[in-house]
C-alpha cells in the first residue's frame, strides 16, 4: 500500500493580511496529480486543516473541492483536527463522509477505531489521532491527574496498541499532531506548550509501523518511522526558500518498506530583501524575485517616506515592511534628566528625531512650533 504523508494545510491563513487561498487551492488540488503519478492508494492530513476553529465559507469550499478531485484520482482521505482546527465542526457528518472515502478522525472516544483497508498482503490500520489538548482529553480519556500532552498521547498510544494486539499481521499507520522531541519549529507554528511541558518524547509512539506527524512546518525526519512532512506552504518569511514536500511511503507485507520525499510547488515564493529603499528599487539583481511575496528590510539612517507604496510599484506582492536602519546613538540618559531645563519645542523636537533617527528640519521645527502655541491656545481659553 502506497501512502501520501501531508499535514499543516491551515486553509484560510493570509500571510501579513494577504490571502493565500488560491495558491492553497493551487497546491492542494495537486496533491491529486502526484495521486495519479505515484500510484498513491492514501492521503493522509495530520492535522491543521484548516486555519482557524471557524473556518469562512471561502475556506470550507476549498477544502470540499480538494477533497473530491483526490478521491476523483483514486486515493481514499484520512484527517484529523489540530491545535488550529474545531474537532466537533471538522467532524461533522465523518459517517457519511467515510462512506465515500474521506475518513475524518475527531473524536478522542474512538481513537483507538482505525480506518481499515485492505491490499494484497492483508490489513492496514490507520488510527487517527485528533489534537488532544490536555485539559479537555485528560477528562475524556479518564485521565483527571494528567495535565501535560505526553500523558494524554501516552494514553491514547495505549489503546492503539491495545486494539492493534487484537489484529495480528496488521501494519499500522498512526497520524498525530504534537511536538516531538527533537523537532525544530518554524516562525509560524502556533505554540501548543508552556515552558516544555507539552514536549512528547519519540519513544510515546513505539510499536507501530509508522506515525505521520503534524504541527511543525518543515519536513524533517526524526526516525526513520516518525515523520513530520512540513506545511504545503511557507506561512512566514522564516520559511523563505525552503522546499516543501509530502512523503511517499510504502507499506509491504512486513511494515515499512520505504519513505521518500515528493516535492511540492511553490506558486509564489517568498523573499526577504535587505538594503536601503532606493537600493531596493533601483537594483536590477533584484528583478528575479519581482512577483514574489516580498518582505523588505530597509536599513535607511532614517526613516523614508511612504515606502510600502513605492516598493509595491516595483513588487507588487510586497506584504511586509520593517525598517531596520540606525542613525542616532541611544541617549543613556534617564527620561528626567533628558527633560530638564528643556522648552516643549526641543523635547517635540527631540522625540521626531527618535522616531526618525534623525534631527527635525528647521522647517518641520517651525510647523512644531506653530502646532504647540495653537495648542497653548486652546489650553488658555478652557
Amino acid at each position: 500500500m502506497r501512502l501520501l504523508h501531508t499535514s499543516d494545510w491551515h486553509i484560510g491563513r493570509s500571510l501579513h493580511g494577504t490571502d493565500l487561498l488560491a495558491e492553497q487551492e493551487q497546491v492542494l488540488a495537486g496533491l491529486a496529480d502526484v495521486v495519479t503519478a505515484e500510484g498513491v492508494d492514501v492521503v493522509l492530513v495530520a492535522g491543521d486543516v484548516y486555519d482557524r476553529a471557524v473556518p469562512s465559507a471561502d475556506a470550507t469550499a476549498v477544502l470540499s473541492r480538494v477533497a473530491a478531485r483526490l478521491r476523483r484520482a483514486g486515493a481514499a482521505v484520512v484527517l484529523t483536527p489540530g491545535n488550529h482546527d474545531s474537532a466537533r465542526r471538522l467532524g461533522t457528518f465523518s459517517e457519511l463522509l467515510a462512506v465515500g472515502g474521506l475518513h475524518v478522525r475527531a473524536e478522542t472516544q474512538k481513537l483507538d477505531e482505525p480506518v481499515l483497508l485492505a491490499d494484497e498482503h492483508g490489513e492496514v490500520a490507520i488510527y487517527g489521532l485528533p489534537f488532544l489538548e490536555p485539559e479537555v482529553a485528560r477528562f475524556e480519556l479518564g485521565l483527571p491527574a494528567a495535565r501535560s500532552h505526553e500523558a494524554v498521547l501516552a494514553e491514547a498510544m495505549d489503546r492503539v496498541r491495545a486494539d492493534l494486539f487484537l489484529r495480528p499481521g496488521a501494519r499500522s499507520v498512526v497520524l498525530a499532531h504534537a511536538f516531538v522531541g527533537g523537532g525544530l519549529p518554524s516562525e509560524s507554528e502556533r505554540d501548543i506548550s508552556v515552558g516544555g511541558v507539552d514536549l512528547v518524547p519519540a519513544a510515546v509512539f513505539d510499536g507501530v509501523d509508522y506515525v505521520a506527524l503534524g504541527h511543525l512546518h518543515r519536513p524533517q525526519t526524526l526516525t526513520p518511522r516518525l515523520r513530520y512532512s512540513g506545511s504545503p506552504l511557507a506561512y512566514s518569511f522564516g520559511e523563505a526558500g525552503q522546499q516543501k514536500q509530502a512523503w511517499l511511503i510504502d507499506l509491504d507485507a512486513s511494515g515499512l518498506a520505504d519513505v521518500r520525499p515528493v516535492e511540492l510547488p511553490t506558486p509564489r515564493p517568498l523573499s526577504v530583501l535587505r538594503g536601503e529603499l532606493e537600493d531596493l528599487l533601483a537594483d536590477p539583481a533584484h528583478d528575479p524575485v519581482t512577483d514574489h511575496f516580498v518582505s523588505a528590510r530597509l536599513t535607511d539612517p532614517s526613516r523614508p517616506t511612504d515606502p510600502m507604496r513605492r516598493l509595491q510599484a516595483r513588487f507588487p506582492h510586497c506584504v511586509h515592511l520593517e525598517w531596520t536602519g540606525s542613525g542616532v546613538v541611544p541617549d543613556a540618559r534617564s527620561y528626567q534628566e533628558r527633560l530638564r531645563g528643556r522648552s516643549d519645542l526641543d523635547v517635540v523636537g527631540e522625540f521626531v528625531g527618535h522616531v526618525r533617527r534623525v534631527p527635525a528640519t528647521p522647517a518641520e521645527r517651525e510647523l512644531l512650533g506653530r502646532a504647540l502655541a495653537s495648542a497653548a491656545r486652546a489650553e488658555a481659553q478652557l
